[in-house]
């Protein structure tokens, strides 16, 4: 596997960070799917789907058949909570990288390449949140290719993130991930964030049990 190296983003690599945000975003559809599939509202559905459809019909095979399509029709709900944060990234900041991270203040762009490609990306900007805008930076857009996970190099683009805010004077950064991405979250702890909330995104969501979880890290230095 080549060696990689940290370096600001550049125009040229537009293409390959949006592809590489939407696979990294993409392949959580079927840890999201199974997530709605634990919840305790979807099992108690599907039971009395279940059991409706037994009873109408006095069929076990029947009732069987009903389960089964309602959980390939659950699948596409699964999969829109992917696609449609890839669509909405890709057609607000991550449209002009270069506007919303590069020349406004206290954001930037890092990737990582190796090999002569883009092989992970993270970007810094002020918080979404107003009431933390001022004191802290929020990490975003954080995706390392499948082929060079455990490589160190999520680490290494933290580091480059918590670096740049404290050099600015901040005293914390914050992000946010989702209750599905397990490894994500192990590596924000292992750097010394800590959750401070969880919110549902949607009602749909909250019916699933899919949380946005908020994480926070306090910076030495001040106060």
């Amino acid at each position: 596997m080549a060696p990689y190296r940290i370096r600001l983003y550049r125009d040229e690599d537009y293409d390959a960070v949006r592809a590489l945000f939407a696979r990294g975003i993409v392949e959580h559809a079927p840890s999201i799917y199974r997530q709605m599939l634990r919840s305790t509202r979807a099992q108690l559905g599907l039971l009395v789907l279940f059991t409706a459809v037994r009873a109408a019909a006095g069929c076990w095979l029947l009732a069987l058949g009903a389960t089964a399509l309602a959980l390939a029709a659950a699948w596409p709900f699964a999969r829109s909570f992917s696609t449609s944060y890839v669509q909405e990234a890709l057609l607000t900041d991550l449209c002009d990288i270069h506007s919303t991270y590069m020349r406004a203040p206290d954001s930037c762009f890092w990737v990582a390449e190796a090999g002569g490609a883009v092989v992970g990306m993270v970007a810094v900007a002020p918080p979404q949140d107003p009431a933390q805008r001022g004191e802290a930076l929020e990490l975003r857009r954080m995706s390392v290719s499948r082929d060079y996970r455990g490589c160190g190099i999520s680490k290494a683009l933290c580091g480059e993130v918590l670096r740049f805010a404290q050099a600015r004077g901040y005293g914390a950064v914050v992000l946010y991930t989702s209750v599905v991405q397990v490894v994500a979250q192990r590596l924000y702890e292992s750097q010394g964030f800590r959750k401070v909330g969880a919110t549902s995104p949607s009602l749909f969501a909250s019916l699933i049990c899919f949380q946005i979880l908020h994480y926070r890290l306090e910076l030495p230095g001040r106060p």
